[in-house]
């Protein structure tokens, strides 16, 4: 019975969620004139307020892209920050529009939690950070280690299967929130921090003493990151991915924040097209946009190379290289379907 009720309750909440999407959310946010986006509590270089309430980082610029494709405004966008466990929930129940919160795709969360997912805007994977004094050099000595994780997250799951696969004993020390996993790790309440490593590099920053910490060299797993939308609206599930192709074919093409207006004047009828000068583009249409929203996102926020490295490059702090998210003519998987 308990399992029966369980079901309906959860049946009743995607379809909810799948009804509130069919509702047209272009329409909704062009009427409260803002875009609302789900993000992180806080994880330096993807997204984190300042003193004055400011919000930056890589998936904060693409909140700013989407609101830079419908307003020809950048700044039209506000934040809904939340846990690894409220995320879902914040999303399905409309308090935002699209969520941008280092999220992997899985099945589960594609089929079973009433969103979509369809883009990879970071190609990332799960590793441990460790103390030097620990004296390891790799994850397989790490049997019988405390390690830190946070619960609701794909991160938990990966951490036993891994030990489990590789007949290792562990001692979970397990929070909600991503604050209190970092002051477990510094307090030395555990011996190991594991998250997507992309994260560990964000952390170890944060630390008291960095340079006192070191990411083991394993990754143990697939962490496609991406945006998630409510099902039952593709107009606006189309909108926030063909956005981020946007982003990295201004890449391919060379186009930047800074030549953008110049490149208008291109003889490539595909450089034309993504901006919306070319005789017969007409990209906007059926997204319900104006043919120049790619020429928007450029100018208001780059392209995907200048989003990557303004925020987490090696030119930051985090000095994460491109790796897999490079573009796929460097050899990495990020590879922009044709807009056209």
């Amino acid at each position: 019975m308990k399992k029966t009720l369980l079901s309906a309750t959860i049946g009743a909440a995607v379809l909810g969620a799948a009804s509130a999407a069919s509702a047209a959310t272009l329409d909704d946010v062009k009427a409260k004139g803002f875009v609302q986006c789900v993000v992180n509590t806080g994880l330096a270089g993807f997204s984190a307020p300042d003193a004055s309430g400011n919000w930056t980082g890589f998936d904060v610029d693409y909140c700013r892209a989407i609101a830079a494709a419908i307003f020809n405004d950048p700044s039209k966008v506000k934040f809904t920050p939340t846990t690894a466990q409220t995320r879902f929930t914040a999303l399905q129940s409309g308090e935002g529009d699209v969520m941008f919160r280092n999220t992997t795709w899985t099945i589960n969360r594609d089929t079973a939690l009433g969103l979509n997912f369809r883009t990879v805007n970071y190609y990332d994977g799960q590793g441990f950070m460790v103390p030097k004094s620990l004296n390891v050099k790799s994850a397989l000595e790490l049997s019988g280690a405390a390690v830190c994780v946070q619960s609701g997250t794909t991160t938990e799951l990966n951490l036993a299967d891994y030990f489990k696969a590789n007949n290792l004993q562990y001692n979970p020390v397990v929070f909600e929130k991503l604050p209190e996993v970092n002051a477990a790790y510094q307090e030395g309440r555990c011996d190991v921090y594991t998250t997507d490593q992309s994260g560990l590099y964000s952390i170890r920053l944060s630390l008291s003493n960095p340079d006192e910490h070191m990411v083991l060299p394993e990754i143990i797993s697939k962490e496609p990151l991406g945006p998630a939308v409510r099902q039952g609206d593709d107009q606006w599930f189309d909108i926030v991915s063909w956005s981020h192709y946007a982003l990295v074919q201004a890449e391919e093409f060379g186009i930047t924040q800074a030549n953008v207006d110049e490149m208008k004047n291109s003889e490539n009828p595909e450089i034309r097209r993504l901006l919306g000068v070319e005789a017969d583009s007409k990209i906007g249409t059926d997204l319900g946009l104006g043919n120049d929203w790619a020429y928007n996102i450029i100018k208001h926020v780059g392209n995907y190379g200048e989003v990557f490295e303004r925020n987490i490059g090696m030119s930051t702090p985090l000095k994460i290289e491109r790796g897999l998210n490079a573009l796929w003519t460097d050899g990495g998987l990020q590879y922009a379907m044709p807009i056209r």
